[in-house]
């Protein structure tokens, strides 16, 4: 080797070690927890996971983001009242100063009509006392670096900016615009309907998988967990019918959580437009997501998709 060949390869062996790094710092957690139904112990499990995934708890103010959609008790629409109920003992339980619950509707005025009906009020201890409407709180204008969507700031609840944690409590559902409704697309809920009405139209105007990617830049600080027990499948994310998964999908990184609940779903998640771009195009290599507990082959569902999203389906 002459001297020109051993230079280049000093320059070369710092680069392929930043690249190796880079690699390492984006290799996720996502735990996949069974969970067959609500009376099990949930508040165990997701104790088990904020610890298996070192969450920061203690002293801190938490809010729980459920995801409250329709009026009904009997299809698997909002987040069971059950597993928030559970996650918000399981966050006291690890010494958390304070565990709120927030949701902003898109479709219905009356939030607390509609956690009444969700069985909020029977499940969740002080449900009132500890819930915000933030279709109805003070907001502050946040700016967005480098938009994808065509807004160039969203109005947002205090509540929201003033956490320190924000848990996203999604359904595992299908959703019959974007394919699969998870934790990302359940931040849609944090947008104020006194600014921007309802059925929230305006972000679906400025681009409904942009604005998901946006929303998700502008609240870093979130852990997420799925509610994967019971789902929905067909025309969701309302007039869909339920299926049982069995599961809980968690994690501190919402685009890998929702790329493995897809799988599970049997959706390819380079097949969501707004998980592409959460992933800059660059794919979603499964090797920088790791598994904890169960593998997805051991849980995977095929969930049914209406026609004009079969090819969402993992090898059509």
């Amino acid at each position: 080797m002459n001297r020109r060949y051993f230079f280049l390869g000093c320059l070369a062996l710092p680069a392929g070690c930043n690249r190796s790094h880079r690699a390492a710092q984006k290799r996720s957690l996502v735990s996949i927890r069974r969970a067959v139904a609500y009376s099990v112990d949930l508040e165990r499990i997701i104790r088990e996971i904020l610890i298996e995934h070192r969450v920061a708890v203690r002293g801190q103010n938490v809010l729980l983001k459920p995801n409250l959609v329709e009026f009904s008790t009997s299809a698997p629409i909002n987040t069971n009242a059950g597993f928030v109920a559970a996650a918000a003992r399981a966050f006291e339980s690890l010494g958390a100063g304070r565990v709120h619950i927030a949701e902003g509707p898109g479709h219905r005025r009356a939030t607390l009509d509609l956690a009444e009906a969700a069985g909020y009020f029977a499940e969740v201890q002080n449900f009132e006392g500890r819930f915000t409407d933030l279709n109805l709180d003070d907001v502050r204008r946040v700016s967005v670096p480098n938009p994808r969507s065509a807004l160039s700031h969203f109005y947002l609840p205090q509540t929201a900016l003033d956490c320190d944690l924000l848990v996203s409590l999604p359904k595992m559902k299908t959703h019959h615009w974007v394919g699969a409704t998870l934790a990302m697309k359940n931040l849609f809920g944090l947008v104020p309907g006194a600014v921007y009405g309802w059925p929230k139209n305006v972000l679906h105007w400025a681009g409904i998988h942009e604005c998901i990617v946006d929303l998700r830049r502008l609240l870093p600080r979130q852990f997420c967990l799925v509610d994967g027990i019971q789902g929905m499948e067909g025309n969701g994310p309302i007039l869909g019918t339920s299926v049982w998964p069995g599961v809980i999908v968690a994690g501190s990184d919402p685009p890998s959580v929702d790329a493995t609940c897809c799988r599970i779903m049997h959706l390819d998640p380079m097949r969501i437009k707004y998980l592409r771009l959460a992933f800059d195009q660059s794919g979603i290599d499964e090797r920088w997501i790791k598994q904890l507990a169960e593998t997805i082959p051991a849980v995977q569902r095929k969930f049914a998709l209406v026609d004009e999203l079969k090819d969402l389906e993992i090898g059509i």
